[in-house]
């Protein structure tokens, strides 16, 4: 496989490593004294020395032996007494649009907490702007020392005939994607149902990723891991991160995919499946882990793959091995671990220096050789990108929301109530449950019932003017009054709005409007907290910190509306992800997301 990622192939400076390693040539840098996490071998080495040069790995000075006839008169050297250095960290599968901002501040938020390089799938931009938007997205990565490795997005949509997007996503678009230069794999196959009814789009691009030499990253939510499960490994799917569950985990293992244990900002699988896994004694050689999705606050307070990893080890994960889930296994699935993994001769230098492997707060974080990040703080930084107009007009609702906009009819209907499906609501989960509910009918009106927690629910097209459509449903399980609007809503990324009145949905729904997306929590009349996001309705044009700032004012919005769920603004986003169970909404309305047709609002 091409690999554009490294600062010099190792064919190109092969002969140079083993000069350095035999001590006929200075290195660049040597690391003194660390004790090495050695994923290879599953061990803590004591006093290690790492020779680099070029931008890769020369030699290690293990078992007593030292560097010391590696350093020359210009060579640069780092005591690393008393910390331990492990390879760099990955994170599996991400999509950076979740931390609301472009690649380039994502990277100066991520890489002081050891992160060397992330899978993303860039499918929230793809969905309001096609491929065009992606390679936008990818020109702003160019600029940092982030490896961010792209896997191109396949399900744009996500499910076919039940939503409407801003672009869509063909094989053959996939096929042209996987001769860029930062493609390693095809983006999670999230449209199962289509593979399983052997759709033509679905399965063609699953084909041309595998001819390319490339793995197929997937999304199987689906209760069966009988036939269904082994249909799509089958059809060369061979990862996934929607595992619920520890039955769910092993039943994937045992069909030889590679599982990505998830810990994001609202998907907090980790503690309902890792205690068996590591109990039931399990070969973890599949495990990877990722966090899918990070709101810029919690990597802003938290950290990123250093935030999992503590997680990992506090549920009882030995960290040698966490470590491993996020590196060479990681490296290993996508066909680069002759390049990156591990910290070994011939590999590039992408290592982090931890204070333990109990917090793992990185001291320092190298890549290709060079120094990025000291004590917390990148030592890289970048101008705002400048985005094109086409990235950052993406709001065409085709009418000016009112509160007459909100009104749902139900023409007939005499004052008294109605029963009507709604989407329950699981905090610190991506799935809903089908529930129906009694709500007030008022002027041949549905209207939300607060007391009840029922909540009304309005999705609107952005992407296609007077032409789009807007559906209505609700809700419980929020807690709040007053209203909420996004335009965050997976995957289609249309206005999503929700609240106890029109009026407030009104003006939610309006701010948002006018600053081209974004987050807004309103109540009474009044704004309470508003999150700009300019580019695609998805992504800041600032800093991560004023981002993260913004976020967390927001969170406390919703808190004084009276919400108590972890990232409430994660939860609201995935309403509309008609691609994972049971009942979503979208701007043509319901959706029943185990058989993948329509539901009624009504309930007769």
């Amino acid at each position: 496989m091409r690999n554009n990622f490294c600062k010099a192939p190792l064919w190109e400076c092969n002969d140079d490593l083993a000069r350095v390693a035999l001590g006929e040539r200075p290195a660049d840098l040597v690391i003194r004294h660390a004790c090495l996490v050695s994923v290879t071998t599953h061990e803590i080495l004591p006093d290690a020395d790492i020779a680099i040069s070029r931008g890769r790995i020369a030699y290690l000075g293990i078992e007593g032996h030292t560097a010391e006839h590696c350093i020359g008169p210009e060579t640069r050297v780092i005591d690393a007494t008393g910390l331990y250095a492990a390879p760099g960290l990955m994170d599996s599968h991400i999509h950076v649009e979740s931390a609301m901002v472009g690649v380039a501040e994502y990277a100066r938020a991520v890489v002081p907490h050891g992160t060397t390089g992330i899978f993303c799938d860039p499918h929230e931009v793809a969905n309001v702007r096609g491929m065009p938007g992606v390679r936008a997205m990818f020109e702003d990565a160019r600029r940092t020392p982030l490896k961010a490795m792209m896997t191109p997005p396949s399900c744009v949509p996500a499910v076919t005939g039940v939503e409407d997007t801003g672009a869509a996503v063909t094989a053959r678009d996939i096929e042209d994607a996987m001769g860029w230069d930062n493609v390693v794999a095809l983006g999670e196959m999230m449209n199962f149902p289509g593979i399983l009814a052997h759709e033509d789009n679905a399965l063609g691009e699953v084909r041309v990723t595998l001819a390319a030499g490339r793995v197929v990253t997937g999304h199987f939510p689906s209760p069966d891991r009988d036939r269904a499960l082994a249909a799509y490994v089958a059809s060369g799917v061979s990862s996934c991160h929607e595992s619920g569950s520890f039955d769910e985990v092993l039943a994937k293992l045992r069909m030889g995919m590679h599982v990505q244990l998830r810990q994001g900002s609202a998907w907090l699988n980790l503690p309902g499946y890792l205690p068996q896994l590591v109990a039931a004694g399990v070969d973890t050689r599949l495990c990877l882990l990722c966090t899918d999705d990070c709101h810029p606050e919690t990597l802003v307070s938290d950290g990123h793959m250093d935030r999992v990893l503590r997680t990992a080890v506090e549920l009882g994960l030995d960290p040698v091995t966490a470590l491993q889930m996020c590196t060479i296994n990681c490296a290993e699935y996508f066909g680069l671990a002759h390049d990156m993994g591990s910290v070994t001769p011939g590999k590039c230098a992408d290592i982090v220096l931890l204070d333990s492997l109990r917090d793992f707060r990185a001291q320092a974080v190298i890549i290709d050789g060079e120094l990025v990040a000291q004590d917390g703080r990148a030592l890289f930084d970048v101008p705002p990108y400048e985005w094109p107009d086409w990235m950052t007009h993406t709001m065409d609702l085709g009418l000016a929301p009112t509160a007459e906009t909100f009104r749902v009819p139900v023409p007939g209907r005499p004052n008294g109530a109605a029963r009507v499906r709604a989407m329950g609501i699981e905090p610190g989960d991506t799935l809903t449950r089908d529930v129906v509910v009694e709500v007030p009918v008022r002027d041949e009106s549905l209207l939300a019932s607060p007391a009840d927690d029922i909540l009304k629910v309005a999705v609107f097209d952005r992407h296609h003017g007077e032409a789009g459509t807007h559906s209505f449903g609700f809700v419980t399980g929020f807690g709040i009054h007053g209203a909420l609007a996004q335009t965050v809503s997976h995957d289609a990324h249309n206005l999503l709005v929700m609240g106890d009145n029109d009026e407030d949905m009104a003006l939610a729904a309006q701010t948002l409007v006018e600053c081209g997306g974004g987050e807004v929590a309103v109540a009474d009349g009044k704004v309470l907290a508003l999150v700009e996001l300019p580019v695609c309705g998805l992504m800041s044009t600032e800093r991560v910190e004023t981002a993260a700032e913004k976020v967390a004012a927001a969170r406390r919005a919703w808190t004084q509306m009276g919400c108590k769920m972890p990232s409430p603004f994660m939860t609201m986003g995935v309403m509309s992800l008609a691609c994972v169970p049971e009942l979503r909404l979208t701007n043509r309305g319901y959706v029943n997301c185990l058989t993948f047709e329509m539901e009624d609002l009504l309930v007769e």
